[in-house]
């Protein structure tokens, strides 16, 4: 579940994707020619989900644990094969998240050709702060987002640094799921990620919308 932003209510949430490599920054970074290739994604469960002001604990398995600060978009109505064009109609909402990844298991799976699922899909690694309902059809398209760690900023760009839109990334995914109210999506990350420790609190922004704070315990997962 996600709260509303002013709201008792809540979002339940049914499938969380996330897409990799949104923003050519963070591509660079990562080592990869930032050309815009056909976008790609992949899943965390449902019960991965955080919410704001939560403390986690340190994941397990892992000794380079990264942020990923993130735009999420959340669905509210039904569709397949949408157009771009039509996609916002089925965006009920924005919010902020963070994808937390254990990027040693996520290089080590990469360089031998296996799947990225025990780097990204772990307990306590899909962050999310209140969500804001859209109004009007008022979509971002442009806003700064950012990010802290203990107070020192590591994360900073623009949305409308995005690869691929919010809008495309809905259409291209609904050309190959069923999209369904209750799904999230994790719309990329900018340059900036680094890693974690035990005792860190992260600050996640952007424009417009609730802002989001997560704590790492002291100790061991």
């Amino acid at each position: 579940m996600i709260p509303l932003a002013g709201s008792d209510l809540k979002f339940p949430v049914r499938r969380i994707f996330c897409i990799g490599r949104n923003y050519s920054d963070h591509v660079r970074e990562m080592g990869f020619d930032p050309k815009r290739e056909e976008p790609f994604f992949f899943t965390k469960p449902a019960d991965a989900l955080v919410n704001d002001g939560a403390t986690i604990d340190f994941p397990l398995g892992s000794a380079n644990v990264h942020h990923e600060v993130e735009l999420v978009a959340a669905i509210g109505r039904q569709g397949s094969n949408i157009p771009v064009e039509r996609a916002q109609d089925h965006i009920f909402g924005y919010a902020v998240g963070n994808d937390l990844t254990r990027r040693d298991l996520q290089i080590a799976a990469r360089d031998r050709g296996r799947p990225w699922d025990i780097s990204k899909a772990f307990d306590q690694s899909a962050h999310v702060a209140p969500l804001v309902p859209v109004k009007g059809g008022a979509h971002l398209k442009k806003a700064r987002i950012k990010l802290a760690v203990n107070g020192e900023t590591r994360q900073d760009s623009d949305i409308a640094e995005m690869v691929w839109s919010v809008p495309e990334l809905v259409a291209h995914l609904s050309r190959f799921q069923v999209l369904m109210p209750g799904d999230i999506v994790y719309t990329g990350t900018p340059a900036g990620v680094g890693p974690l420790k035990p005792g860190d609190t992260l600050e996640a922004s952007i424009e417009g919308l609730p802002s989001l704070t997560i704590h790492i315990a002291h100790g061991g997962g």
